[in-house]
């Protein structure tokens, strides 16, 4: 059979209407097309395009993401010490000597003035009270239970869906480019573990968090890990690249953060050779989210801030960068 110049005319235009008509999908549709979308694009390119010379490898293709304020809301107070609020209050009735004595006092009549006064030691003595002396799978079903029950005080909604869509977007979008993402946070591990797959997609094997000691026993026969007071390891700060070693064993590629407590992990990442993505989240929404950073209590952002920008690192304004926060706004 013949091809006419007839038949090529119209098979042409066949396959231009069947292009418009299934155009390729955006992976990061709640990011506004712009510099900060096109760099993170760029970089993914850069690295998976085995014939270019910045090909990475995909076992080499770690991504590393602070938790609090990088992946969901922190504002106005961290959820785990929300958690750790709620706990308190919960136990109180067993405990009638915390309505006299610090810092459990403090908690339960709201004084955040006399909390803070307590420091460090009051600080670790609420963390004794409310994660410690139980198993590892007793602590879980706790917090998966609060996480079910509890509301964000601004919101009004379950803090899982106070997770950001546009990070939520580009941990699927590396993934689907052989990345794997790893969560680094200063949170606690026990605390994150039983619900970060189902918010991020990331198992609880990839989590990276502060942690306190462990325990090996046999309780009515079964072996279990019982949670101590004693803290084993701080992952903030200088201490992330630390767990980035001890619990991944590779230098990220890239590494997203929001914070101060955050620069050491971009810092160790940026020292690597090859090709780097380092990302901050800069709160510059005072409407749909929060706007803070140098002078905030929580997630203070001002060195990492300085550093990144005199680094070329992406900061993202999530006031201009970030169509959407939530999945639950409008599109």
């Amino acid at each position: 059979m013949r091809t006419t110049t007839t038949g090529v005319f119209f098979a042409t235009l066949m396959l231009a209407a069947v292009c418009r008509a299934a155009p390729v999908s955006d992976p990061l549709p709640s990011w506004t097309d712009g510099p900060t979308k096109a760099r993170i694009v760029a970089f993914v390119q850069s690295v998976t395009d085995p014939r270019a010379g910045t090909y990475v490898p995909p076992g080499e293709r770690i991504a590393t993401f602070d938790n609090d304020g990088t992946l969901w809301s922190e504002q106005p107070l961290y959820v785990q010490l929300a958690f750790m609020l709620d706990r308190i209050r919960a136990l109180a009735p067993q405990h009638p000597l915390w309505q006299t004595t610090q810092p459990f006092a403090a908690v339960l009549k709201g004084d955040r003035q006399a909390l803070a006064a307590q420091g460090e030691a009051g600080a670790a003595a609420l963390l004794a009270a409310t994660h410690a002396g139980m198993t590892t799978g007793e602590f879980a079903d706790i917090v998966n239970a609060w996480l079910a029950s509890a509301r964000h005080p601004k919101y009004g909604r379950p803090y899982t869906e106070l997770v950001f869509q546009p990070m939520v977007e580009l941990l699927a979008y590396l993934r689907a480019n052989g990345f794997q993402t790893w969560i680094v946070s200063g949170g606690g591990i026990d605390f994150m573990r039983p619900w970060t797959e189902r918010a991020y997609g990331i198992p609880p094997e990839r989590v990276v968090g502060s942690s306190g000691k462990l325990k090996f026993e046999l309780r009515d026969g079964e072996p279990v890990l019982v949670k101590l007071a004693d803290i084993d390891h701080i992952d903030d700060g200088p201490g992330k690249p630390v767990g980035i070693a001890h619990f991944i064993g590779r230098r990220p590629i890239a590494a997203f953060g929001n914070s101060d407590g955050d620069l050491q992990m971009l810092q160790y990442t940026a020292g690597g050779a090859g090709p780097r993505l380092l990302l901050i989240v800069h709160h510059t929404d005072a409407d749909r989210e929060a706007a803070y950073d140098r002078d905030s209590h929580i997630g203070k952002l001002d060195k990492a801030l300085d550093e990144g920008r005199a680094r070329g690192w992406v900061i993202v304004d999530t006031k201009n960068d970030w169509q959407r926060i939530f999945a639950h706004e409008p599109q």
